[in-house]
């Protein structure tokens, strides 16, 4: 298929902090920003601009809050091209005061991310950051619990109060199947004048690809992966499947997959992500995978029928 509208976004070192508390080694987070530099992917997000009045230094690496030192260290002396840099500011987890100046900052983007009882916050950050010449999008988590009226609201409100670029329909949980998909694709459309769609889809019942797939054939045309679909519990859509079915003649596969094999399939020594029943069993039930999380390290780890029976309360 061609598709060379869509905008690809590369979140591997950002949803893969949410396994290892961020810490990525210096050497890995420029492989990946390299990576997608000389593979042509559009947006490459490094972390985090989370605050550090709600996260501890100690427990957490730089990638949770990407000071601009650590950033200057990641991107110096790669030839980023058009490729923009973003961070991921949670609405509910950090301030406007975070930011620096665009023209001050190694950061192209802000995406905002909310839950939609949060959207003034995230409206209040993302204004903020339009105003200090950030190029910005919204990223609304845990779509499959949204009340309709509720998340209508917030699609206007964005549609009316920000300059967001793109507005991403988000499945933390791993939960949505195509007809669901469908729905929410036609429902952003029909709130979101000036906005384009995102997809951004986790791998609990290994529907994340075909989702993505699903949601750009349907309209969308902002899409997250991650290299080997690095990223929270059952992970993300893999970047280089992703890459593959767009077929655009401007996006080399070939440094993906050198990445791929020389720096992200190593991590799996220590940390554990993917297709795994725990996963699935809270994205069937559309629960947090958190609960999972915490399965997977104890020493009942494939005891699937007496996890399913703690969670299915």
């Amino acid at each position: 298929m061609q598709h060379e509208k869509t905008t690809v976004v590369d979140c591997t070192i950002r949803d893969g902090g949410l396994m290892n508390d961020s810490h990525f080694d210096l050497e890995t987070v420029r492989a990946v920003f390299r990576a997608c530099c000389e593979s042509g992917i559009d947006v490459c997000e490094l972390g985090y601009r989370n605050s550090k009045e709600m996260f501890d230094p100690a427990k957490f690496g730089a990638w949770r809050f990407c000071a601009e030192e650590d950033l200057k260290k990641a991107t110096d002396g790669i030839d980023r091209g058009d490729m923009k840099v973003a961070m991921m500011m949670d609405a509910h987890k950090s301030t406007p005061d975070d930011l620096l100046p665009a023209n001050e900052s190694q950061a192209d983007m802000i995406r905002c991310a909310t839950y939609v009882q949060d959207i003034n916050k995230a409206i209040r950050l993302a204004k903020a950051a339009d105003e200090l010449g950030y190029e910005t999008a919204m990223n609304i988590m845990a779509i499959t619990h949204a009340h309709m009226p509720e998340l209508e609201d917030c699609l206007d409100q964005i549609e009316e109060e920000t300059n967001v670029q793109a507005v991403y329909i988000v499945d933390s949980f791993g939960n949505m199947y195509m007809d669901q998909l469908h729905f929410m694709v036609a429902k952003y459309q029909m709130h979101l004048k000036t906005k384009a769609v995102g997809v951004h889809f986790h791998n609990n019942q290994q529907l994340a690809f075909a989702n993505t797939m699903e949601g750009i054939v349907n309209g969308a045309t902002w899409a997250d992966g991650t290299i080997n679909g690095l990223g929270r519990a059952a992970g993300n859509c893999p970047l280089e499947l992703l890459i593959g079915f767009l077929k655009n003649p401007d996006i080399d596969i070939l440094p993906i997959l050198d990445c791929l094999g020389k720096h992200i399939i190593p991590l799996k020594e220590n940390i554990e992500w993917g297709y795994h029943v725990p996963y699935m069993i809270t994205g069937i039930l559309n629960q947090h995978p958190q609960a999972a999380m915490q399965w997977m390290a104890g020493p009942d780890k494939h005891d699937y029928v007496k996890f399913y029976a703690e969670v299915d309360e």
